[in-house]
This record gives C-alpha cells, structure tokens and sequence, in this order.
C-alpha cells in the first residue's frame, strides 16, 4: 500500500442503459458520495469531456502552490489552506470515475471509454459474461482500468473496493506534483508499506476526507467532511534533538525538552512559523508511525483563526448537490 500524496473527494458517474440496475447499484453507494446516474451516452460523455479543462486547471493551481514555495515566496502550508477556501472547491465535482455497461444499443461501453481521450479519470467496464474476453483483450491494452462481471452477485461489493483504493491518472499526476516538495529521506520513510497503512489509519480515524502531504514543514494536512482543518506532524527520531534545540530556543520549559527529546511530545513551532502565528508554541502527544521505529506524529487542529469557511467544506457542496437519481 502507499499512501496519495494529494488526496480530494470527488464526483462518480454511472452510465447503463437500464435504469433499475443504476437504481440498484445508487442504493448501495455510500451516502456522502457525489453520484450520477446516466441512461444517456450523449449526456455523460458531454458532461465528462467538458471536466478536461478543469482537470488541468486544477493540477496547474497545485503546480503553482509549489512553484511559488521553491521560489521562496510563500510557505506551502497557507497556501493550501487558501486553495481549499477558494473557487478551487469546484474540484468536489470532478468525476474521478466513470462506471460504464459495455452492452447499450447506442454505444458500447469501450467505444464510450475511449470517446473520453483527456478525460484523467478512472476507466471501469461492466461486462456480461460474453463480453468477458472483450474486457480482458481492452485491459490489457490499458484502455481500462478495471473490468467487473455485472451480473456478479458482489459486484457492488467488488467496485465499492475498486473505487476506494485504486488511483486515477488525475490522483497519481496529483501525488507526483506534491512528491516534489518531500526530501528523498522523507520519501522513503512514506513508503514504507506499514508507515503507510498506519498512515492512512489516522487520517481515517480523524475523518479526514481530504489531504496533502507536505515536506517543508514534515506532515499532513487534513480536512473533515465538515470542513475541520488538522496538521499531522511528522518527526523522524533522528530529528528529535533538532527540534529539541528549537523548543529550547522558543523558551519551552525543562519538562517540556525532556518530552520532546525523549519522543513523548511534539511541539508545532514549525506550524506556527509556516502560518506566521506568534502565539504560544503547543505540545501534543506523540503516538510511533509504523514498525520500523523510525518515524513519530502528533496531531494539532488549527485554531480558530485559521479554520476555513464552513461553507467551503465537502459537507457544505454535497449538501447543495441534486438527489441521487437516474437522469434518462
């Protein structure tokens, strides 16, 4: 397992021509996922070859958050916070999958697929059992990302898992532009597999449904569906004596040292630095990452002052979104 670098929630289109199955697969999706459901080729293939652009604006708005960071301009970290305030929110309805029964009587499912040439998103094919070696001949071909039997008694079960953790060309393009922050120590320490699970955990845990990984400062930025904002500060040991010299000099008492070199708290003087705070520096307490000993997180949620608007959240678009149902 490895972990995104970026992750975003997004949209899921479902294109079939028979209504009672899309019903079917709609009731059991998860309920705070973005579906939409088509009869009509025409209208989802519209609908997806007009997202190209917009993919490209936003891998573009997400290279220049970096470009200006290496140009010494702007720390990265307020720099995200303002991209997940602003317009860039349209990213929510971004379809990061497109879901498609190869049998319809306007198109069939591959010729649908391949209509969508600059389309980043994630490629799945329903085949009947006909059509098996069809999708197999198109996979390997790497015209698909994935095929699923449709008249399989799991296939919900098998796509929920298929759409949970297999990336799309426009998440593993995303990862690639925020790798570029990390140093080559940092990256190894993110893949290993058991950092990476215990990694993902967390993130899970806090609810986060959104992330980025940054190097300058070590950690992860998190956002819950309700819009909530954490850093989830990463420290190898070998560093700790480093940032024991840093508490030092930011006047943090004895006992305060002693956790910090010993690993039993982090402080989040690099936080405050990155978003210019001058308030007291805080201590949390430090949990390892992982197996190998290496590496150790702390949680910090920002304070009020540099919380996000709640109507920028995930919660909020979803909350304005249209019902769940078939459009014919």
């Amino acid at each position: 397992m490895s972990l995104p670098l970026f992750h975003c929630p997004g949209s899921f289109s479902f294109l079939d021509d028979d209504p009672d199955y899309l019903q079917m697969l709609a009731l059991m999706l998860p309920g705070h996922w973005n579906v939409r459901l088509h009869t009509s080729v025409d209208e989802c293939l519209g609908l997806l070859q007009q997202e190209s652009a917009v993919w490209e604006d936003d891998a573009w708005a997400q290279q220049q958050i970096i470009d200006r960071w290496r140009q010494g301009a702007t720390p990265l970290l307020p720099q995200v916070l303002a991209y997940w305030a602003g317009p860039a929110r349209a990213r929510y309805a971004l379809t990061h999958a497109c879901i498609v029964d190869y049998s319809m009587p306007q198109m069939n499912g591959l010729d649908a697929l391949a209509a969508l040439s600059d389309w980043p998103g994630l490629r799945v094919l329903l085949t009947g059992q006909a059509d098996e070696q069809i999708a197999v001949d198109a996979f390997n071909r790497a015209l698909i990302d994935q095929f699923l039997p449709k008249q399989d008694p799991d296939v919900a079960a098998r796509l929920l898992t298929v759409l949970r953790h297999m990336p799309s060309n426009a998440n593993t393009r995303a990862s690639q532009i925020w790798r570029s922050t990390l140093t080559p120590v940092q990256n190894a320490q993110l893949r290993v597999p058991s950092t990476a699970r215990a990694l993902q955990q967390l993130l899970d845990q806090h609810g986060f449904v959104e992330h980025v990984v940054l190097g300058d400062p070590f950690g992860i930025l998190g956002r819950t569906a309700a819009g909530a904002v954490g850093w989830l500060q990463l420290e190898p040991v070998s560093g700790l004596e480093e940032l024991e010299q840093l508490a030092e000099a930011a006047g943090l008492d004895a006992d305060a040292l002693a956790d910090i070199r010993h690993g039993r708290r982090l402080v989040d003087l690099e936080l405050g630095q990155a978003l210019g705070r001058g308030a007291v520096p805080r201590l949390q307490p430090a949990f390892p990452i992982g197996l190998d000993d290496s590496l150790i997180g702390a949680l910090f949620m920002l304070d009020a002052a540099h919380q996000l608007p709640a109507d920028s959240s995930y919660a909020a678009w979803l909350a304005c979104q249209p019902e769940r149902q078939v459009r014919r």
